[in-house]
């Protein structure tokens, strides 16, 4: 596409060339190259990429009924070569290289079809590569035709601008949000189903939506509220989205009009979340004032009655009056009881034990946050 357009979330028209200011929540229409040049450089915190994965599928899938599996074979996974291919990845990374703040960060998707070709471009111009996360998925496509292994995993590169570089990593919130274990490079979610993948007349608008629960934990890692997150290849806008649910502010950019009115939609619904649930994910619960779980049920903020559950609900415990929990046969402090149902020899109850609000779990320390909030000076 020759000229560049960009689309606002909140407003269906696409006017002429973008601003050399930044286009913040906006969706560049155009080719990534491009629209990646006219943003300032040293602009961007953090980009996600899901670039094209080159598949080089030969024909159609059949499942054993006889029925086509629903594959990508859209014209921009295409390539004449590897050459060409290569050629390609390494001209939208010098421009990410270009964009991103010396402190910032870059994670990018794969599969074994692209990913080791990615990650040499990666470090041929200059990234550090951190980590590379392996995307486990609970429920991964059967190989039908068996005549491999079931592909079940996804690579994800996380690299910094080079080997002293400084970049943004929330191990705390990790750590909270992996009950209190250091967080693991291999992470476990569900393909992308049911109401969270978009459709349009039954079929899937886009062949390869992420989870959003994956971009959740790329977010909540590796940048801060406020920060500039960009996604080159933006899809269906499950950056935005996400973005927007975490106070981060996004630049996409996407060349089907497809792709860009079903991600204005999904944006346009996505709910943020409030300033105290921030707040509460960046806290060091180590630096948190002393306040006995106690003065919460005193002063209102959890009732007596109120049943708590560990992140992955495998244990109830009901709050008493006095501020105790009672979880079976034990009764004892939040520490005491997350403790001793997990035969554990220490426990942090405030990260252990969580409430339900409004269908969605959250750690107790964000009551206390709440409560320091009101409570301090």
């Amino acid at each position: 596409m020759g000229v560049l357009e960009k689309v606002r979330t909140g407003s269906r028209a696409a006017v002429a060339k973008a601003p050399a200011a930044l286009p913040l929540d906006t969706i560049l229409m155009g080719d990534c190259i491009a629209a990646m040049k006219s943003l300032p450089a040293k602009s961007i915190d953090m980009i996600f990429a899901d670039p094209p994965y080159n598949l080089q599928l030969g024909g159609d899938l059949a499942r054993p009924d006889g029925s086509q599996v629903d594959a990508v074979t859209d014209d921009w996974d295409k390539f004449d070569s590897f050459a060409a291919y290569d050629k390609f990845t390494k001209a939208w990374l010098k421009e990410a290289r270009r964009i991103l703040k010396d402190d910032g960060s870059i994670w990018v998707i794969g599969s074994y079809h692209n990913i080791f070709r990615v990650g040499t471009a990666v470090q041929d111009l200059g990234f550090w590569i951190l980590n590379d996360i392996v995307w486990r998925k609970a429920n991964p496509m059967p190989n039908f035709r068996g005549t491999r292994f079931t592909n079940a995993h996804e690579t994800l590169i996380w690299a910094s601008m080079g080997e002293k570089a400084k970049y943004t990593f929330n191990y705390r919130s990790m750590k909270t949000l992996n009950d209190e274990l250091q967080m693991r490079s291999d992470w476990e979610f569900p393909i992308c189903g049911g109401p969270e993948r978009l459709k349009k007349g039954g079929a899937k608008v886009h062949p390869t939506q992420k989870p959003e629960a994956l971009l959740y934990r790329v977010m909540l890692a590796a940048s801060k509220p406020g920060d500039v997150i960009l996604d080159p290849f933006f899809g269906t806008g499950t950056t935005g989205a996400v973005a927007k649910r975490l106070g981060r502010r996004w630049i996409g950019i996407e060349r089907e009009i497809n792709y860009i009115e079903a991600a204005q939609e999904r944006i346009e619904a996505a709910l943020p979340l409030d300033e105290s649930q921030l707040k509460t994910m960046q806290a060091n619960t180590k630096k948190a004032p002393r306040v006995a779980f106690g003065q919460l049920v005193e002063n209102g903020y959890l009732a007596p009655g109120t049943v708590l559950t560990d992140a992955k609900r495998r244990w109830r415990a009901i709050v008493g009056a006095d501020g105790s929990l009672t979880c079976d046969c034990v009764t004892g402090s939040i520490h005491k009881v997350g403790s001793t149902v997990q035969n554990a020899p220490s426990c942090n109850g405030w990260t252990f034990w969580h409430h339900e609000v409004e269908g969605a779990l959250l750690p107790i320390d964000s009551v206390r946050q709440t409560y320091l909030l009101a409570t301090q000076p």
